[in-house]
């Protein structure tokens, strides 16, 4: 078992260098930067060079994107890797059949936060704003913890940073609990949070059933004493194990947690936050989305948990910065917006459109979609495409395959057929590019969870030059 805390030595000896294959994720890419804080040789490979791959180059961890046994790191202690690493890889391969010791992300993110304080933000949708919500308020208060998150916070351009000295006195880990092939299961939570559990990954669970199951198996990981904060009305509550619980909505004042006087001020979200009787009032948000309400609802509870100071709550929420891609604003003018999100499920993106249409009533919605993954989009289909016929136009560029082969019959087309607007196309990516060079837009969605994020710059490039 890897050591707890410094996590120095494996198997009673000094560890001095851990490879990683798909470094690039940004779930390992936190593990990645967690090792190189505490000074040891850390290298990996990935697919292809990103903005996040160059800076981990930059902070001095050598990546390379040939899959090469002359590139890999033959003295590694363990080596670990994401699933999304075709069986066929060499450097997987080699590291398999020369008997080394090989951890999933998930093992290894266990076996560091186990005997610390932890709190895991798990669900479908919403974990990642709410997990890097909680660490910015408990860094920014002082309160201190160390952080694993499912992406970029604004505030301080990383996923990952470790806690202060000096802070609270615990060891503190905020973590991302992934639910993607039972990940969450290896986690052990002093505060969990659940966001949503709607029907997602069935590649890996079969059925939403059985999805609920591993949420379940989830609640039974927090520790004894421990806390459980989940959204109200999600599925298969009663069957939460946690000897606290409470439920967290934005508006629904049935629930131990929920906001009220709710007004947007300055295109600024502004309300008041109950929490069991306690009012904490005027709290600001300055992040699109009554969805980001209220997971900054259930980020403010977990901190009035921990004993934090309303008023340095307060503080932390209002220079809250944001994630990257998420609600994330490219083109802010009077007369154009153009917005950039992750969203890649019906209700992440149903979230995301009328947030934005929210904001700005009176602007045309054009989004731009990149379906991720054939099966999702198989099983999802109906969905997307009530969402995306929400929007006033709807751009659909060809299905993100990732880790997937094709399946016959599933593409893009599918989800277009199915919606019930008439402004609806499939194109390419130069295709999207030259249709934005002669096409004015209003209020631009661009959203997706593959490589659509490559058209951001090129398309932020076209709408300023107008």
């Amino acid at each position: 078992m890897i050591k707890e805390e410094t996590i120095l030595e494996y198997n009673g000896k000094p560890l001095g260098s851990v490879y990683f294959l798909g470094i690039g994720g940004i779930g390992m890419s936190a593990l990645a930067r967690y090792y190189n804080s505490r000074r040891l040789k850390v290298s990996g490979y990935d697919k292809t060079p990103t903005p996040l791959t160059g800076l981990l180059t930059e902070e001095g961890i050598a990546v390379h994107f040939e899959d090469s046994l002359d590139m890999l790191d033959r003295d590694a202690n363990f080596v670990v890797y994401t699933p999304a690493i075709p069986k066929d890889h060499k450097e997987l391969n080699f590291y398999k059949e020369n008997g080394y010791v090989l951890k999933k992300r998930s093992e290894v993110l266990g076996s560091i936060t186990r005997d610390n304080f932890n709190i895991c933000v798990a669900g479908t949708h919403g974990k990642t704003t709410t997990s890097t919500m909680i660490a910015h308020l408990l860094r920014d208060t002082g309160y201190g913890c160390n952080a694993f998150l499912g992406g970029i916070a604004a505030n301080y351009n990383t996923n990952f940073w470790p806690q202060a000295p000096g802070s609270s006195g615990k060891n503190v880990y905020v973590a991302e609990a992934d639910e993607y092939d039972r990940s969450f299961l290896q986690l052990s939570p002093d505060v969990a949070i659940i966001t949503a559990m709607d029907a997602d990954h069935l590649d890996i669970y079969g059925d939403e059933k059985t999805m609920q199951d591993a949420f379940v198996q989830f609640t039974g990981k927090i520790k004894t004493g421990g806390l459980l904060i989940s959204k109200k009305g999600i599925a298969r509550t009663d069957d939460f194990i946690a000897s606290n619980k409470m439920t967290y909505a934005a508006m629904d004042s049935t629930a131990d947690i929920h906001a009220q006087n709710i007004r947007i001020v300055n295109g600024s979200y502004v309300f008041d936050a109950l929490i069991r009787e306690r009012v904490i009032k005027d709290l600001e948000l300055n992040m699109g989305g009554m969805h980001n309400v209220e997971n900054a609802i259930a980020a403010i509870a977990v901190a009035v948990n921990l004993d934090i100071e309303e008023e340095k709550i307060k503080k932390a929420l209002g220079n809250f910065e944001g994630v990257k891609r998420r609600f994330e604003y490219i083109v802010k003018t009077t007369d154009r917006i153009v917005i950039d999100d992750y969203a890649h499920h019906p209700e992440e993106l149903r979230a995301l459109i009328e947030g934005a249409k929210e904001l700005f009533p009176l602007k045309k919605c054009t989004v731009l979609f990149q379906p991720h993954l054939y099966s999702r989009t198989n099983d999802l289909a109906d969905g997307f495409a009530e969402v995306l016929s929400i929007a006033d136009e709807t751009i659909l560029l060809p299905i993100y395959p990732a880790r997937e082969l094709p399946m016959p019959g599933v593409t893009s087309q599918l989800v277009l057929n199915k919606m019930t607007t008439e402004k609806k196309s499939v194109k390419e990516k130069n295709e999207v590019l030259e249709w934005l060079k002669n096409n004015d837009t209003e209020l631009l969605i661009i959203s997706g969870a593959g490589d659509i994020d490559t058209l951001v710059k090129p398309i932020k490039d076209i709408v300023i030059n107008k």
